[in-house]
């Protein structure tokens, strides 16, 4: 047989077996919805995996993720970082760039060196996020992680904290992500990564230090407390309120360097910068007593029937809809406040509702770049060792990891995401990455355009359709069973069904 002859017979062979995917049987819808919205992305296997299981079953696991044994593959990659579990005040004493080198201030190639050496803190931090989202076992908690962050949301660029971002994320945001909420919301302000980027350090009584840094009141971490971590923008507090929070925060600081930390973070509470005068919050009556004020209003707003709307209105949007049902909402509001805001109960309530499982909304979330760009690995296989094109996609997209600079952090609607800027983007992403061109598999010291072509593969379509379930619309099964073998992965990847989830 000719070789032209031969090239025909397969060719041939392809194209019926795409044809073919358009007739297989159709995997459950549920089963795609639940992965879709529990996970970052399909992986091979999965669909078998759950279907074997049960859906319940599936959830209660990922409801209590340390019953899960992760994936080794993930810890080979963590094992390489050795800066993720340093406290704050180890890698501001080790990493700080201004630090100084026996008692003088460094010259120019030091503190070159020493910006080198914390840039690479904050590239661990998100070596540490990636490696996490793509291989981890524990799918429901890095959707979590995604989500508190963005609500909590810490950028890497303002000063000091492009040190502390992972130490953040891993201290305040993780171990809390299905507790109560008032755990969630009270690391993240005792937390020196949010005391510095919303400037609380700095606040203190009027007429305290009247020279240095901690000049009087600051307002910003009160007013983002009130408007964005707990009562939203309409939650009922009046101005007066965010002064008077303010007052209540005065003094909650971190320590300085050197002084030893017996719980690994850095919080201090300086009674010299506290305003002890007796105040009414939310028409609560406060007494002057330190500490114990900050205490009370966590607990006051972390109650909050606002609090309770606002976070289930948001879990609602990430989970169900752009624009979730108002009995959603209800619902979740409801549980929140029963259960004093356990996050594992109410998202328990969420996966049983009838609006997560109305078939109207299956598929219809639009992936923020971040969920794009992870699903993408996740459902091709590609082994993961260099993060850097990953990084470049998400700064295109204009969603670098920590690179939020307001405190809203990023949003997980279409409006914000869906414009022709980012699509032909993302359709470039997908053709590079299904045709191999993206050194994603190559070690970190392997330049792009010296990666051996033995070690850059194109994605199989079959195998990629079938991971995902073959859960195309006729228009796009007829686009791929058409079109040249070389360009079908991608056009799965570009597909209307894989921008969504």
């Amino acid at each position: 047989m000719n070789t032209r002859k031969y090239l025909v017979i397969i060719t041939s062979c392809i194209w019926l077996s795409l044809a073919n995917i358009a007739q297989a049987a159709p995997v459950n819808p549920k089963v795609i919805h639940l992965l879709n919205r529990l996970t970052l992305g399909i992986r091979p296997g999965d669909i078998d995996r759950v279907q074997k299981l049960g859906v319940d079953k599936y959830i209660q696991q990922q409801l209590n993720p340390d019953t899960i044994a992760e994936s080794s593959i993930l810890a080979e990659r963590l094992a390489t970082l050795d800066t993720i579990d340093l406290s704050p005040t180890e890698l501001f004493q080790r990493y700080n760039p201004n630090r100084q080198v026996d008692g003088q201030k460094p010259v120019l190639e030091i503190r070159k060196i020493q910006q080198q050496q914390a840039r690479q803190v904050t590239n661990q931090a998100i070596e540490d996020r990636l490696w996490r989202s793509i291989y981890s076992e524990r799918q429901l908690q890095e959707v979590m992680v995604d989500f508190w962050y963005n609500h909590f949301n810490v950028y890497a660029d303002k000063g000091i904290a492009r040190l502390w971002v992972g130490a953040y994320e891993r201290q305040a945001i993780r171990p809390h992500a299905f507790g109560k909420f008032r755990d969630l919301l009270g690391a993240t302000a005792r937390h020196p990564a949010m005391l510095f980027y919303l400037d609380n350090w700095r606040n203190s009584a009027p007429n305290v230090n009247k020279k240095g840094q901690n000049r009087g009141l600051n307002e910003n971490y009160a007013r983002e407390l009130m408007e964005l971590h707990t009562l939203g923008v309409d939650g009922g507090y009046k101005q007066a309120d965010v002064v008077t929070l303010a007052k209540i925060f005065t003094g909650w600081g971190f320590k300085q360097p050197g002084q030893k930390i017996p719980d690994g973070y850095s919080f201090q509470f300086n009674r010299n910068r506290h305003d002890f005068s007796n105040k009414v919050f939310l028409d609560r009556p406060i007494v002057g007593s330190g500490i114990d004020e900050g205490e009370q209003a966590l607990d006051l707003l972390s109650r909050h029937p606002s609090t309770a709307r606002q976070i289930s209105f948001k879990l609602a949007q990430y989970f169900v809809s752009d624009n979730p049902p108002k009995s959603l909402v209800d619902r979740l509001s409801k549980s929140f406040l029963a259960t004093d805001g356990d996050i594992k109960l109410v998202l328990g309530t969420l996966f049983q509702s009838p609006e997560f499982w109305n078939g109207k909304y299956y598929g219809t979330k639009f992936k923020t770049p971040y969920q794009y760009a992870i699903s993408s690995i996740r459902s091709t296989g590609i082994e993961l060792n260099n993060v850097k094109p990953l990084n470049d996609f998400l700064r295109q997209q204009g969603m670098p990891i920590y690179g939020c600079p307001t405190p809203n952090g990023y949003k997980n609607t279409q409006e914000a995401w869906l414009n022709p800027d980012s699509m032909t983007r993302r359709i470039n992403y997908a053709t590079n990455l299904a045709n191999g061109k993206l050194p994603i598999s190559a070690s970190t010291t392997t330049a792009a355009n010296t990666l051996p072509t033995s070690q850059m593969f194109a994605i199989d379509p079959l195998k990629l359709a079938a991971t995902l379930g073959n859960n195309f619309s006729t228009r796009t099964q007829q686009a791929i069973s058409t079109s040249s073998p070389e360009i079908r992965a991608a056009l799965i990847l570009g597909s209307p069904e894989f921008m969504k989830k």
